[in-house]
């Protein structure tokens, strides 16, 4: 009996999005879909990058950067959600639920910064086009990816152990499709307040930061186009920047909403909130930078076509 309350104790069910069987099915099969498109697109996205030397830049590095993250951060949640769908056992043990915890963060806190940086690469190539290769170095870029991939795991290790430091003595029944943090603070019996303070500092040092830099960085970048006269060179332009708009809009708005609210007014909306940001927005990251862009458009129909004319 001790035993099995002491297992029963170390494991969490994940309550997920429905009983309904039919509603499973739905779930599961679109799901599945989104999976595979993310790991798909993303995955030629990768590839393309590689294999044309023309786009061996550093906006192009980063582009691949944020590919990876979109496939590891689709990898931790997805297929968690259909196996618990499909599952009648929906527990979860305490480490599996603390390593998911942190590679979902930690691949969040990396999109932040990453996208942060890729506005800033906007601004040197649009605002300093001279100093671009100066600035957008080599030794910069590995050192700022590589340093925002340590800083956010760094900062997800901090968030995961405080977490679980915490007594769960209401409940073990998670509202939620996956472990994350403010879903776990409503089922602790001690005043979560302090970590919720650390979810704020945090979000305010990486998230905030990383969305004023883009702020900053695109009111440079606007200021500069508006100052172009042929309507041609500001659309060009623009279209380099609208795919980045785009994905800092869709991820930092839903990111905003989930951590910067008390965990108090947490709801069901906050699970379709993290379905867009954990499943939605990695699979359209790759279109929507895909879509608007000639060169990756391009060296999908050059090697499609070589392909072709060698099977014929």
């Amino acid at each position: 009996m001790e035993n099995s309350n002491q297992t029963s104790a170390n494991r969490f069910i994940l309550l997920g999005l429905t009983n309904i069987p039919y509603l499973q099915a739905i779930y599961v099969s679109i799901f599945f879909i989104i999976y595979i498109t993310t790991l798909s697109a993303n995955s030629l996205l990768i590839i393309v990058v590689r294999i044309n030397e023309q786009l061996q830049t550093p906006m192009y590095f980063f582009l691949r950067n944020l590919s990876i993250i979109d496939i590891c951060f689709s990898s931790t949640i997805v297929p968690r959600i259909i196996i618990n769908t499909l599952s009648r056992d929906r527990s979860v043990s305490l480490l599996d639920c603390a390593l998911q915890m942190f590679f979902h963060l930690a691949v969040g806190g990396t999109e932040c910064l990453i996208l942060a940086v890729m506005a800033y690469d906007r601004y040197a190539a649009i605002c300093q086009p001279l100093h671009y290769n100066t600035v957008m170095n080599k030794t910069f870029c590995i050192c700022v990816a590589t340093g925002s991939w340590t800083s956010a795991s760094i900062s997800a290790f901090i968030h995961v152990f405080f977490t679980f430091q915490l007594p769960y003595c209401r409940s073990h029944n998670l509202n939620h499709f996956f472990c994350e943090m403010p879903p776990f603070f409503r089922l602790s019996c001690r005043d979560t307040w302090p970590n919720e303070l650390a979810v704020y500092i945090t979000a305010s040092i990486i998230a905030m930061f990383s969305f004023f830099l883009t702020l900053i960085s695109y009111i440079h970048i606007i200021s500069t186009i508006l100052k172009i006269h042929s309507s041609e060179g500001r659309q060009k332009s623009f279209s380099t920047c609208a795919s980045h708009l785009t994905v800092v809009s869709l991820f930092y708005g839903t990111i905003l909403f989930m951590y910067m609210r008390p965990h108090s007014a947490y709801s069901d909306i906050d699970k379709a909130v993290s379905i867009v940001y954990t499943a939605v927005i990695p699979m359209l990251n790759p279109i929507i930078y895909s879509m608007r862009n000639k060169d990756v458009k391009g060296t999908v129909r050059k090697h499609m076509n070589k392909h072709i004319s060698e099977k014929s």
